[in-house]
């Protein structure tokens, strides 16, 4: 089911009581959740190897990820032309909330500087790969995908850059210029990023497809999104809810609520398109990136509760993500 970004504004819904809109809202994302569901069954109930996931995991995230990305950009040009003011609005409410984070890792749990670092990452890095494209592809079609391709690029830059300058910082009480090299160096290895910068190039160049290459890469760009779900939900198998359930569920709540609160709010004032603001804003409603928790093992910090939101996190989306969806159509400003 594609739910164009008309539909979410059409005349019929904003008719529509609020319950009944989420409940419809809720009927159109169960399908996505169910795969992430299935995913997770499979390996917990069919005792799967690791290296099952491991393998399912590599072809997706190197392979059927980037070439989903590269056909959609490469026919960037068919789609409407994106607002650059959404990276603002979407990385401006990102630091508004990590500052958050840190004041309230700080201030009420006591965490030390690296902690506060991790905990506020939790509250603001979105897995845009794995749950975001499936979700806004399948909600809003492909029309809404080059902005979630922007948005994939930078957010990886900018957050593992935050993360590795704002621990060293804590760390040593300095930073250095080989920090920052290296995080750019480690992001222009990453397949989805040449995935999107090749697109973009053979756009730019307006070199045509040959028509077999064409179907090829759309063949697989149609079986990504799903893919993507269920591969997450077995890799979402391995982890464990554990200890420090109160900083956990804190990291939840900054993660599902505050940020999309704060990403629309910063849409608006600044005049963010329509379906620019539904895309960024259901971005932020999303569960935390499995990288947050890669980035609590690399610097041994947290594991535990990131391990935990990351799973309590994408079961609690399930409500939230389509609650979200249902009040923007009842608000003045994205129900017109």
């Amino acid at each position: 089911m594609v739910l164009h970004s008309k539909s979410l504004t059409d005349h019929k819904y904003t008719k529509m009581g609020f319950f009944s809109t989420l409940w419809f809202q809720f009927l159109a994302t169960l399908p996505l959740f169910v795969l992430i569901l299935l995913g997770f069954l499979t390996v917990k109930i069919g005792r799967w190897q690791k290296t099952i996931t491991d393998s399912l995991t590599k072809f997706t995230f190197y392979i059927a990820i980037p070439i989903m990305l590269f056909q959609i950009m490469s026919h960037f040009s068919e789609h409407s032309q994106i607002n650059y003011t959404l990276l603002l609005v979407f990385f401006g409410g990102t630091f508004i909330v990590f500052a958050f984070g840190c004041l309230i890792a700080s201030k009420v749990f006591k965490l030390n500087g690296s902690e506060s670092t991790l905990f506020a990452m939790g509250g603001i890095y979105t897995n845009t790969v794995f749950v975001g494209i499936p979700i806004i592809k399948m909600l809003l079609g492909d029309n809404a995908i080059p902005i979630v391709a922007i948005i994939v690029v930078f957010n990886a830059l900018i957050l593992w850059t935050l993360a590795s300058i704002s621990i060293e910082f804590v760390q040593i009480g300095k930073l250095s210029f080989n920090s920052i090299i290296k995080a750019f160096k480690n992001i222009s290895k990453n397949p989805i990023i040449i995935g999107v910068f090749v697109g973009i190039a053979v756009n730019f160049i307006g070199f045509p497809l040959p028509k077999f290459i064409n179907q090829s890469t759309k063949m697989v760009s149609d079986m990504t999104a799903p893919l993507s779900l269920i591969v997450l939900g077995m890799g979402l198998a391995e982890y464990k809810i554990r200890d420090k359930l109160l900083i956990t569920a804190s990291i939840c709540i900054i993660k599902l609520t505050i940020l999309p609160i704060v990403t629309y709010i910063l849409g608006i004032l600044l005049g963010l398109p329509l379906l620019e603001l539904q895309v960024i804003v259901l971005l932020s409603s999303m569960s935390i990136a499995i990288n947050c928790y890669m980035m609590a093992r690399q610097f041994e910090v947290l594991q535990g509760p990131i391990a935990s939101s990351l799973l309590i996190s994408t079961a609690l989306s399930s409500i939230t993500t389509p609650l979200i969806l249902s009040i923007m159509t009842h608000l003045p400003f994205t129900s017109i």
